[in-house]
């Protein structure tokens, strides 16, 4: 089966092809709020209807929470699972939006056209990219080069409940060669990418208590001790003076990237000082001796994510407070263990509360990093079919974010995911006015579309 007319197809059916992704745009999924529970079930209405569109056996399958929306085409070659996800983030604080978030469209800006509303970039208009490229396949030779599965997700931005039982009870259906994951960007706009390493998370939230209430701290200070000052010596001695974590056994299971990777990383011409002065900054803080792609891509961190503790109010108020408490995130590489991690942490900070105060901590998820082997044929097949389609060639990257999903297909279903987006760093995921440009979307299904051809 020819590609070029299929990406003929693609170039004369985008008009079309955006207004279906506005369409799916305007439905208000937010996951999150129990407000938006049938929004939700529309969105997965949505894509059913329009999976069966283009000949899938498609359904919409309950669970505890939202729904997945579960499809299937035949095809001559190899099996490929697709997955997504439907939800979006809630919109908060609207007030900062320059439209309603919920009537999308097509804006003219300074660097091109854009898509603008909730869920253009995270995660409906990636997932329609794999949609749109399937529809032109169709279109054009009446049946795709491989055999798909798509798997849509409802409770991504909210923790993804439902996922793992779900996925557990439903492995045999799930299975393929290769999962495909549309939820990543672009290394920069000339540059695309397929991620290879992506960091767990491990959460815990500290509570220091002294005494048993707020007190006066001309009356109580110097004899009492203060939790403040307690969870701040805490706090300092996380990392030493070099950037290092401190926590007793942290880097067991951090491995050193290979060279040949190193190299090519480095010849990404990465920009360190223009990245860090885009938000006010100019000095790299974390391990002395990195660069920092492998800072953000391939070494753990350990990061103060708020603090709280005394009278925050206005004004001045000399109170010695009766807890402190603090929320600490570890972003995890390698084989990285998040429970023995947990343990260690906390070991590490009882070892110096003093004897006066108690410490209580409450776990925020604990996930492993995910590390893809890119041996499996399909990586560099990919990659040159990306190469084809975008300016520069396209490289293998590591992603500072957490993506679960891709952990959970190899440990749960033995299977491994390459993870593709068109996402740029400016498409303002998560916050007020989010996009997508009509350049991502355009090449996005193009670059799938080329995918296909070339892993069948």
């Amino acid at each position: 089966m020819s590609l070029d007319p299929v990406l003929a197809r693609i170039d004369s059916d985008l008009e079309a092809a955006t207004d279906r992704l506005l369409d799916l745009l305007r439905i208000p999924s937010i996951s999150t709020d129990p407000a938006f529970k049938a929004e939700c079930d529309r969105a997965a209405d949505w894509l059913v209807a329009d999976l069966q569109s283009l000949g899938a056996e498609a359904s919409k399958r309950p669970t505890s929470g939202h729904p997945m929306v579960v499809g299937h085409i035949d095809g001559p070659g190899p099996h490929l699972l697709f997955y997504g996800h439907y939800d979006v983030q809630p919109v908060d604080p609207l007030t900062l939006w320059d439209r309603d978030p919920f009537d999308p469209q097509i804006e003219d800006t300074p660097r091109g056209r854009v898509i603008r509303g909730r869920g253009s970039s995270d995660d409906k208009g990636q997932l329609m990219t794999f949609v749109e490229a399937c529809r032109a396949w169709k279109a054009e030779h009446g049946e795709l080069p491989c055999k798909i599965t798509f798997f849509f997700e409802g409770e991504e931005e909210s923790g993804s409940p439902s996922l793992i039982p779900f996925m557990k009870d439903n492995a045999a259906e799930l299975t393929a060669d290769i999962a495909l994951i549309c939820d990543t960007g672009l290394f920069d706009s000339r540059v695309p990418a397929i991620t290879t390493m992506l960091r767990g998370l491990l959460g815990e939230e500290v509570c220091i208590t002294g005494p048993d209430k707020d007190l006066h701290s001309g009356m109580y200070g110097g004899a009492a001790m203060n939790p403040i000052r307690v969870l701040a010596r805490i706090i300092a001695a996380l990392h030493d003076d070099t950037g290092r974590i401190t926590v007793p056994g942290f880097y067991d299971g951090v491995p050193e990237i290979p060279d040949a990777l190193k190299a090519q990383w480095d010849g990404l011409g990465f920009d360190a000082s223009a990245f860090l002065g885009d938000v006010g900054l100019a000095d790299p803080a974390g391990e002395q001796g990195r660069s920092a792609l492998e800072m953000l891509w391939s070494r753990p961190t350990c990061e103060v994510n708020g603090i709280s503790g005394g009278y925050e109010g206005d004004g001045f108020k000399t109170v010695l407070p009766s807890k402190a408490s603090a929320k600490i995130s570890f972003r995890l590489v390698g084989q990285q263990d998040p429970h023995a991690l947990r343990e260690s942490f906390r070991d590490h900070v009882r070892s110096m509360v003093p004897a006066d105060c108690k410490v209580e901590f409450k776990g925020h998820g604990a996930s492993p990093a995910s590390v893809m082997s890119t041996d499996h044929p399909a990586f560099e097949a990919a990659r040159q079919a990306l190469s084809d389609e975008w300016p520069d060639a396209a490289a293998y990257v590591g992603c500072g974010g957490s993506i679960p999903i891709a952990g959970y297909f190899k440990n749960l279903l033995d299977m491994d995911a390459m993870l593709i987006g068109f996402g740029k760093d400016d498409d303002q995921i998560h916050s007020p006015n989010e996009k997508y440009d009509l350049e991502s979307f355009h090449k996005g299904i193009r670059s799938w579309a080329r995918v296909l051809a070339a892993v069948s």
